[in-house]
This record gives structure tokens, sequence and C-alpha cells, in this order.
């Protein structure tokens, strides 16, 4: 283990308990947060980045894996791309509004990894009230197999696959990761950008915003079906959690218990506070400083892993 995510696991677990905040300002602030940041999808077209302002040769190019019309992904790939490791994100948007193409979603990513040889894939996938929240992450599942099943036409690594997401969209991935016979191929690692429904059922059983309800329903077994931390066994897909230290819902508290859980189970999580805003959290990720360091040293070494 290198000795930042090292480090990283050790603050995680020592985190204390923040002070505590009005239930009803922190659902105001859940409501505000998970909704932010995300482009609307249903609101109309995004402009997409052209790769070939970040990478000369680069390209893009647009796939259904379904036959819904949300049922789409896009994929950026490097020129003369070759058993290339692929990376593949998920927008947020309160598992109801949001964008594949959205700039915040892909634009700093791709120009960070795309110069390095990785491609990206940004999904698409049914939003509420067509589909709940298991049954979205059921989509990205489906478009995980359809990515791994073409990657090879694209010069990609079906082998060296890393799952991301952020918000809702981090919420998909961890319980994708949490549950890997959902997606039935094999994933070197995941990395989830500032979630704070890690434990659905103890969400819900608090007082919480009501686009919980939306996406989760009122069946008890239908939250712990959802939730990454009911589903996660010691088969998971190995994760690096960012929390957002300025969220008023302390989303690295939930973080710093699901490490411990694990951890009890001998798997290693790997927790990274970050002081940055929630949707700070998804924007700047590729911009350079400690925080894409970090998580880059996190996809390198799951990459490396997964090669042995």
């Amino acid at each position: 283990m290198k000795p930042v995510l090292a480090g990283l696991l050790a603050l995680t677990l020592a985190i204390p308990a923040a002070a505590a905040t009005p239930p009803d300002q922190v659902g105001q602030a859940r409501e505000r947060l998970l909704s932010g940041g995300a482009g609307e999808r249903r609101g109309g077209p995004v402009q997409a980045v052209d790769p070939q302002t970040i990478v000369p040769g680069a390209r893009r190019l647009t796939e259904s894996y379904g036959p819904s019309p949300d049922q789409t992904f896009d994929v950026y790939t490097p020129p003369d791309a070759r058993r290339a490791p692929v990376l593949i994100m998920v927008h947020g948007g309160a598992w109801r509004i949001g964008d594949k193409a959205s700039p915040g979603v892909v634009e700093n990513k791709l120009r960070y990894w795309l110069p390095r040889g990785y491609i990206l894939v940004s999904v698409n996938y049914r939003l509420l009230p067509e589909a709940t929240a298991y049954e979205q992450a059921s989509d990205v599942a489906e478009a995980v197999r359809w990515i791994a099943d073409r990657a090879s036409a694209w010069g990609g690594d079906p082998g060296a696959m890393i799952l991301m997401g952020h918000s809702a969209g981090g919420h998909i991935a961890a319980l994708l990761a949490a549950r890997p016979e959902m997606v039935g191929r094999p994933l070197a690692g995941a990395v989830i950008l500032d979630t704070a429904v890690l434990d659905v059922e103890a969400v819900l059983i608090r007082r919480h915003p009501r686009l919980y309800d939306e996406a989760f329903g009122a069946d008890p077994d239908d939250w712990r079906r959802a939730s990454p931390s009911r589903q996660w066994t010691p088969a998971a897909t190995p994760m690096l959690v960012v929390c957002s230290t300025r969220r008023p819902d302390h989303p690295c508290e939930e973080a710093g218990a699901f490490a411990r859980m694990t951890a009890g189970a001998g798997r290693r999580t790997v927790i990274l506070p970050v002081d940055l805003t929630h949707r700070e959290v998804n924007d700047t990720l590729g911009l350079a400083g400690d925080y894409t360091r970090t998580v880059d040293d996190f996809i390198v070494e799951r990459l490396a892993g997964s090669a042995r």
C-alpha cells in the first residue's frame, strides 16, 4: 500500500463525530446538494466536449445499450489506443437529472486521463420517475457489460476497468462495487465521489429529504437491496470514497463507518476527505493538485493489482 493511501485510511478511521445539524437544515441542504452541479438532461441539450481540443486525433462516439433513449454512453478514445485502461463515469443529479456530456462530469477528467492514454466512457441511464435508484444501478450494470464486451474494438482493455460516480452516480457506483455480481464483469476498482447514501436503510429510517423516498420507495427490503453497505461482502470491488468536509450532512462520517465495517472483514476501503464543495468534488477532479494525484494513485494501484 502506498504511504499516502495508508495515511488517508488511518485519518478516516479517526474522524470524530461532528456537531449535530438540525434535521430540517440537513434535509434542505441535501436536497440542494444532490440536485446541484449536473446538466439538465430533460431541460435541453448539453454541449458535448470535443476531445480533439484536448488531444488531437482523439474521438468521441455514442452507443446505445438498451431500448430507452436514456440508455446510452459516450466513449472518448485517445489516438492509437491499444490495451488502454477504461474509466467509466456515472453522472449525478439526485437520480432525476443530469447528463453524461455535461462539462462538469467529463471535461477535467478528459484533460487529465485522455493524454495519459485512458479511454473515458460516460454513461446515461433512466431517471426518476421512470426508474428507481436500484433500476438505475441495473442500467449502469448493463452498460458496464456492454463496455466490457466492446472495449477491445476501441483499443481498450476489458480487464482494466475503473468505475467512477458522483453524488447519485456515486451511490450507483458504490452499489455495483459492493455487489459485483450485478455487473458480472471484473472491475479493477471504484472511485466514489461524495455520496451520502452508502447506508440507504440508515438514511431512510431517520428524517430525510423527499427525494430519497422517490429514489428508494417505502419498502425496507428495497432499501437494503439498494444499500451499498448492506450488500457489501468481502468479494466486493475495492473502493476509494471521496467525501466533502464542507457538507452539513457529514458524508465523511458515513464513509468512515463504511470503512470500519469493511476493515472488520479484513478489507481496505480508502477514504479521502477533501475541503471542497459537493460540486467541486466532481468538477475539479482532473485539475493539477493533491486531490487528483491521490485519486490517480489509487487508480494506478488498482490497475497494477488487476494485472497480476
